[in-house]
């Protein structure tokens, strides 16, 4: 055991992680010359289009350093606020953290979340400046902001570039030099804490663990501790490229087990393995996800539902920040209300459901979930418009609040503020970290940040502010349920949770889409956007004329009055029974709402 490292890398968006796991990879021959490629552990197209790391991915590195063999288990994980819930499992199974900062862009508010989750799990940090041979590399200042950041000694940061592979072998020597060996007892009752699994169709569930007591064996008679049921280890083994069966698994290990499981629900992360014979205790792993975005998630054809339960059911092996239940739609049918950790999350969700389950899904307005009280006193928790009691019950309503944190160069603090501010912001606190670095803190209700909040953030600074936020509670807020109708008929899958100062605006430019995007029928359509009783909001879409007097020529001007009075009648009639199609661009138009 004392010569195996587990270590993880962490940093913000493109800081160049993945890039540097590469050159590890590269270095250490674990991978030969021709199955190398760039970012070569993301194995997802959709990362590889994206240029993101969506999924935490575990490989081990074989490595002889001072004439002995070392086993370092590394992970890869990303570096996106959505999946920070990756990061803090793969930190749960590791001991040693390499902390990256692109000498070209320094610290920014990703790195510092990152930091903190990895100081709460007692995890030794190695700082590495990555990057350093770009034109643009302030190699002084960043080292002076991670002194500044972390305490450490300028001489303790490591000099790196993942692209060139200037100084990866002095990440390896620092891995093993600095970065503890595993505690365990290769004797006690076995434990190993589940950080990940996958949907395999041959093999069944494949579960990822991270040993941290006894030994597991081929052939052992295993048992899951939360669900109390037992297994049969078909195959056990390590996560090189491609998964290498072996013998045994012993502390400290990071391996994979295959048992034939085919029902999703028996596998939770953060459970424990262990012998079925010799039961330990559970290891207190992970925290709960908290999903902050809940948006419903339903089939283009009803029929399909089952079908897609199956997928969800898979897709949550391999993502445990997804949350779902059953919902109904009057306008969609069967569906579920899913929670997410941002937009990103959702879109990468939706997409996974296409491209791995070949699933085409309607998803619906997102929205997060407010606290509802009533004039009784009762706490109703809402997720989604239609649960929202009624005005004449309501005694108050709470939405969640964000602390968000903003990094970004001095010229960008006015359209920040600007932004922030517009969106409901309260400014806490601006200090400069360096001269050319500001952190500006806000209060914010995370309602105004779900949609485009990132984007415009973006936008607005060019590209050089970086945004992360925690929840801290819930408060008061004038939030109002807002209709819309057509003809009359609410269209619930529409509905939108939203403050009253914002209602009118958004209720308006909502009623512009829908006309351009409603096919136009025989009869008129009213489109309304209503609070309660009062319509805020109005647009109709006219009624394509059929020319009825076409056959009439010459003759009594009554012939073709009688005529027209009895397309009028039609039309009245046709509006009181034709209902209005609403195609699936219009629910992903409000999603693109500026």
């Amino acid at each position: 055991m004392k010569n195996i490292r587990n270590f993880c890398i962490i940093a913000h968006i493109d800081h160049g992680k993945s890039t540097l796991a590469d050159r590890l990879l590269e270095e250490t021959k674990t991978i030969g010359s021709r199955d190398m490629m760039d970012q070569v552990l993301d194995d997802m197209d959709l990362e590889r289009e994206k240029g993101i790391t969506i999924k935490s991915h575990a490989i081990q590195i074989n490595f002889p350093y001072k004439g002995e063999e070392y086993i370092l288990n590394l992970i890869d994980t990303p570096g996106h606020v959505d999946f920070s819930y990756e990061v803090s499992r793969a930190l749960a199974a590791c001991e040693g953290a390499l902390l990256l900062v692109d000498a070209s862009q320094g610290i920014q508010a990703q790195t510092i979340s990152n930091l903190y989750l990895a100081i709460d799990n007692d995890l030794e940090i190695i700082p590495v400046i990555n990057k350093i041979d770009m034109d643009g590399a302030m190699i002084p200042e960043v080292t002076d902001q991670i002194v500044d950041l972390i305490g450490c000694k300028p001489e303790e940061i490591l000099l790196a570039s993942g692209k060139s592979g200037i100084g990866i072998t002095e990440i390896l020597q620092a891995i093993i030099e600095r970065i503890p060996a595993p505690k365990g007892d290769i004797n006690a009752p076995l434990q190993a804490l589940i950080f990940d699994s996958v949907f395999n169709s041959f093999r069944g569930i494949i579960v990822y663990f991270r040993m941290m007591n006894g030994t597991l064996r081929k052939g052992d008679n295993i048992q899951f501790v939360s669900t109390g049921q037992d297994y049969f280890a078909d195959e056990v083994g390590v996560l090189k490229l491609t998964m290498t069966p072996k013998e045994e698994l012993r502390a400290g290990d990071v391996g994979y087990i295959i048992t034939g499981i085919k029902n999703a629900k028996e596998v939770k992360v953060g459970d424990t393995i262990t012998l079925a014979s010799n039961p330990g205790p559970m290891i207190q792993g992970f925290e709960e996800v908290k999903p902050m975005v809940f948006a419903g998630i339903y089939p283009v054809n009803t029929d399909d539902f089952e079908e897609l339960r199956e997928c969800m059911d898979k897709l949550q092996l391999n993502d445990a920040s997804l949350t779902f239940e059953l919902e109904t739609s009057k306008a969609l049918g069967f569906g579920f209300r899913c929670g997410f950790l941002g937009l990103l999350h959702m879109e990468i969700i939706q997409e996974r459901l296409e491209r791995e389950f070949n699933q085409t899904v309607i998803t619906t307005v997102p929205n997060v979930s407010f606290h509802a009280y009533t004039s009784k006193g009762d706490k109703i928790v809402v997720n989604n418009p239609y649960e929202m009691p009624d005005p004449t019950r309501l005694n108050r309503i709470e939405e969640p609040f964000i602390k968000a944190q903003i990094i970004t160069l001095p010229d960008y603090i006015g359209n920040i503020m600007t932004l922030c501010l517009g969106k409901r912001g309260i400014l806490i606190n601006q200090s400069y970290l360096t001269p050319t670095r500001v952190e500006l803190i806000f209060e914010m209700p995370l309602t105004e940040i779900v949609f485009d909040f990132y984007d415009k953030l973006k936008s607005s600074t060019r590209g050089y502010a970086s945004f992360d936020y925690s929840p801290i509670g819930y408060r008061e807020a004038d939030i109002v349920k807002m209709d819309i109708l057509l003809n009359n008929d609410k269209v619930d899958a529409l509905s939108a949770l939203i403050h009253r100062s914002r209602a009118q605006d958004f209720g308006r430019k909502l009623c512009e889409k829908l006309k351009e995007l409603l096919p136009r029928q025989q009869f008129q359509i009213a489109i309304q956007a209503a609070i309660g009783a009062k319509v805020i909001a109005r647009e109709t879409i006219s009624a394509m004329r059929k020319d009825v007097t076409a056959k009439c020529y010459g003759g009594d001007i009554s012939r073709k009055r009688k005529l027209l009075e009895k397309q009028k009648e039609g039309k009245k009639r046709m509006r009181q029974i034709g209902n209005v199609e609403v195609p699936q661009e219009a629910f992903l138009a409000v999603l693109k709402l500026d």
